[in-house]
């Protein structure tokens, strides 16, 4: 059965046209030795039209570009204070409230029109929140200083902007050991490079990391930092020893060129996801497949990432479906929640997970509860609870597709959202904390996630976790 391979959010090619995502088609494969594969999902690779992000499933040679994308410089536009409306549905047909939650509300801070010369394919908040780095399909990264309390009147500072690679970038990651951390980058001229942003503006020993055959699209570093998971074009996932730059295991994991790839937090295993509609458990040591998940409409999944708790994958589709996967267990594993509410049927999204401060009306106890935070086609952010899968949030202001989308805390307490995409618009939400209970809820199993330091309550439903597995 053809799946067309999921479009990636950040290919950003610099070379030839201008940058926008490619959608994807099936035919690919049969262009592989002479025009670049179609796979829809570079996010860094240009083609005509407003293609590029499309989906992975039309394999066209040619990403979508980024017309007209060039600006002189960047502009900031410091955003109102006033409060954005929040979107918040309750479905009429929810079950009687058992269980109270705080409104989830996230104010806009300030924008930056044109941060990019092209489509900015990722945004990654530094492991400690400090840093944020933004890729494009110009070949470039942004460094930014994030404030201990950001206003509108204090915006992002631009440390340096980082230019080594030859096409657009398509995807960053953060080494968790640090301060210094280690940024690591995917590109569309089959090269990852290592940059230690806040010392120097060229790459570091070993870079380049050379042995993808295509586009590089997805990367994750392990929970050590010594070693790196990617995905390509290619179809492979190679993991990485980061000191030698050595490929330890080269797995021929899909069909379809592969769009994302996770370490799970111990890192004993990873995760795979490509256009062919499969999404694939590995042990890190062995290279041995665990388990493979798979929908029965088996649409293209255009990213992946395991859960903080690391017994749940969530997976983006392009059916405008986010999917949280249980593999774990001899039930062989299912999908336990679904959510939707945006647009994803032609580009490679992703998205993140973050917490939020929920109060019991009763008790006036505040806990942490966690959320699903996604882009959408439409250009609005989607934020769900990550339990009830109730929308939580929708902010909008984006002209064009969302690609990206990352949330990290400041050290004043409060959560921050950053939002990119084929706009060169880099958007910050910041967490209204005044926002109200509301009850909402149901009765649930309870597991301890743990989101950057806090314990968060993961909560499945018994009837949830009953579902057949694949």
């Amino acid at each position: 059965m053809d799946i067309a391979p999921p479009p990636k959010r950040r290919r950003t090619s610099s070379q030839g046209s201008d940058y926008s995502p490619r959608p994807a088609s099936r035919d690919r494969r049969d262009e592989r030795d002479g025009s670049r594969k179609r796979y829809t999902g570079s996010r860094s690779r240009s083609r005509s039209g407003d293609e590029r992000r499309s989906t992975l499933r039309d394999r066209d040679p040619r990403r979508p570009s980024y017309r007209n994308a060039r600006s002189p410089s960047a502009e900031y536009t410091p955003q109102s204070r006033s409060r954005r409306p929040s979107y918040s549905p309750r479905s009429s047909q929810s079950p009687p409230s058992s269980r109270r939650k705080a409104k989830l509300d996230f104010l806009p801070l300030f924008s930056l029109r044109h941060a990019h010369a092209r489509g900015i394919t990722c945004a990654k908040f530094s492991p400690d929140g400090a840093l944020l780095a933004t890729a494009s399909a110009d070949a470039s990264i942004n460094i930014y200083a994030v404030p201990d309390s950001p206003t509108p009147d204090i915006p992002f500072k631009l440390l340096r902007t980082l230019r080594s690679h030859k096409a657009g970038i398509n995807a960053l990651s953060w080494s968790p050991i640090g301060p210094p951390y280690t940024l690591a980058s995917a590109s569309d001229d089959k090269s990852i490079l290592l940059w230690t942003p806040l010392s120097s503006d060229f790459p570091i020993q070993p870079s380049p990391l050379i042995g993808h055959s295509n586009y590089v699209y997805s990367l994750a570093f392990s929970p050590k930092g010594n070693m790196l998971v990617t995905g390509s074009y290619d179809e492979a996932v190679f993991l990485w020893d980061v000191r030698s730059a050595r490929v330890m295991r080269q797995l021929p994991a899909h069909s379809d060129p592969v769009s994302g790839v996770d370490f799970v937090r111990d890192g004993t295993m990873v995760c795979s996801c490509a256009s062919d509609g499969l999404i694939r458990i590995w042990d890190a040591g062995t290279g041995q497949c665990l388990k493979t998940l798979v929908d029965e409409d088996r649409k293209a999944v255009t990213a992946v990432r395991f859960s903080p708790n690391g017994r749940y994958v969530l997976a983006w589709t392009l059916d405008s479906s986010i999917r949280l996967w249980r593999y774990l267990g001899t039930d062989g594993g299912g999908c336990v929640k679904t959510y939707q509410g945006h647009k994803n049927t032609q580009y490679s999204l992703g998205g993140t997970i973050g917490e939020y401060d929920a109060v019991d009306d009763e008790t006036s106890m505040t806990k942490r509860e966690a959320f699903v935070a996604s882009g959408s086609e439409d250009g609005d952010v989607f934020v769900w609870d990550i339990n009830t899968k109730d929308i939580l949030w929708r902010g909008s202001g984006h002209r064009d597709v969302v690609l990206s989308i990352d949330w990290a805390r400041v050290k004043d307490g409060r959560g921050l959202l950053v939002s990119v995409g084929r706009d060169r618009e880099l958007r910050v939400w910041i967490e209204d904390t005044e926002a109200k209970p509301v009850v909402d809820g149901e009765a649930m199993q309870k597991e301890d996630v743990d989101i950057q330091g806090h314990m968060v309550q993961l909560e499945i439903k018994r009837e949830d976790t009953e579902m057949d597995g694949v």
